[in-house]
């Protein structure tokens, strides 16, 4: 293998990778070597991976090697090294969700997720970091320190699956498992430049995978999903179908449809986009993005329309904070806002009236063309200040506004990336489906994205 094809590898796909390394155009263990050595020259820049295991690393690519050499039949992440954020429990190596008090903490058996990936044959080398509890936007935690931007260190990745969309982007990974209750795969992923998928809710079992201390009972029922990022629709459909459906242990999950959905011609689907929700900020570099966007997909042949369902935005957003209050205080003593059970099923049941308005607005519509974020990335700051949108300082919190009502119904929803503001900084758009359309809807941004100029390297790196 030349010199040029071991440096390569570290911007393939998993897909891709996984490929090269079946069919003998470069060795587990060649790949595994110039994975090691991006890691080594690029991660001190970034702290994106913040536990590392050369040793079983190296073990695994070498065992992968040896499998194929003696014909055995092989998984379709054969050989591939991949990364796990830091709340998947992986065993024999440090898992800590972002806490001092589980700075050392090493798992005894791996969560669904670590194992599923192992099984397909994917090498885990290491975790990616965190904000304590899962609980940020941006990427900080006093055990390991700030993950910086690939696209510019000095400004946030995201939260809170930041390290790893930003080992993604930056070559350390070809894919990364995160988590979202709010946009945690989605935000990273549009400020990272990378994709990101967030499945219909209770798609993926969290079995062994936190946002609390994993010694605690599972308060997160719901909005909590477990999806990939990578930089590739095909990687997030095959990541996807390994990790996805019931284990016999998340009694949330059930039997999941992955079968491979075909990639629909442009002039079969129904588009509606919106380039900014009611009472949301968007920077108008995105609303043009998203709109410029929607354009081009109309010139495809699509069905293209300005649409949303006409609800209460602000209501929706209200009750998806009322959801994260109560979720997060839920081993807290009790206060005087804790909600009564009664209070409880009024919301859960105001939750089914938006679930049941964007489902009637997708009898009419594929896809719907969104933001998922109000801003490109911002500069690392103190958790809580106002980020300034276009000049105007805007609060903290409003940042998730677009991605976290989808938390709250349950929607899949796919991040692509679209462009670069007037900064340089990444674009991405958020691509909505219907509950449990997860396939269709990967399958119809696998088409929407060859609008786009894919996967762009964060200059610099």
């Amino acid at each position: 293998m030349t010199a040029t094809l071991a440096s390569d590898t570290t911007f393939f796909t998993a897909t891709q990778l996984a490929a090269a390394i079946r069919e003998g155009r470069v060795s587990a263990a060649e790949a595994m070597e110039a994975q090691l050595e991006r890691i080594a020259a690029v991660n001190p820049l970034l702290n994106a991976i913040i536990t590392l295991d050369e040793g079983a690393a190296r073990d695994g690519a070498r065992a992968a090697d040896d499998a194929i050499a003696r014909g055995e039949a092989v998984g379709p992440l054969h050989g591939v090294p991949v990364t796990l954020k830091d709340g998947h429990a992986t065993a024999g190596m440090r898992t800590t969700v972002g806490l001092t008090a589980w700075a050392d903490y090493i798992p005894t058996a791996d969560s669904t997720v670590a194992a599923r990936l192992r099984k397909a044959g994917a090498i885990i080398i290491g975790k990616t970091n965190v904000p304590p509890r899962l609980r940020d936007l941006q990427t900080f935690n006093p055990i390991f320190g700030r993950t910086g931007n690939p696209w510019d260190v000095t400004r946030t990745p995201g939260g809170s699956s930041g390290g790893a969309a930003a080992a993604v982007a930056a070559g350390l990974a070809p894919l990364d498992i995160g988590s979202d209750a709010g946009g945690s795969i989605r935000v990273p992923a549009h400020l990272c430049g990378v994709y990101g998928f967030k499945p219909t809710q209770s798609s993926v079992p969290t079995t062994g995978s936190y946002a609390d201390p994993p010694d605690m009972p599972r308060s997160f029922r719901l909005l909590f999903d477990i999806g990939p990022l990578a930089r590739g629709v095909d990687d997030l459909i095959l990541a996807h179908r390994i990790i996805a459906g019931a284990d016999g242990l998340d009694t949330e999950v059930p039997p999941v449809a992955t079968h491979e959905e075909p990639e629909p011609r442009l002039d079969r689907l129904r588009v509606a986009f919106a380039p900014e929700f009611p009472g949301v900020p968007t920077a108008l570099d995105i609303a043009e993005a998203i709109a410029g966007f929607a354009g081009a997909i109309d010139i495809g042949g699509a069905r293209v329309g300005q649409a949303l369902p006409r609800h209460d935005f602000a209501a929706e957003r209200a009750l998806f904070s009322d959801f994260i209050t109560w979720y997060s205080q839920a081993f807290q003593p009790p206060r005087e806002n804790s909600p009564t059970l009664s209070a409880f099923l009024e919301a859960l049941n105001q939750r089914d009236e938006f679930i049941y308005a964007w489902e009637r607005f997708f009898d009419d519509w594929d896809v719907l063309v969104c933001p998922a974020m109000m801003c490109t990335a911002f500069h690392h700051q103190e958790m809580g200040t106002p980020i300034p949108v276009d000049g105007v300082e805007t609060s903290y919190w409003s940042a998730l506004s677009h991605a976290c009502r989808f938390n709250l119904t349950g929607h899949p929803a796919v991040v692509v990336p679209i462009g670069l503001d007037r900064e340089g900084l990444p674009i991405g758009v958020q691509l909505v489906g219907r509950r449990h359309s997860d396939m269709k809807l990967l399958a119809a941004a696998k088409a929407l994205a060859r609008l786009t100029d894919g996967f762009v390297r964060p200059p610099g790196l």
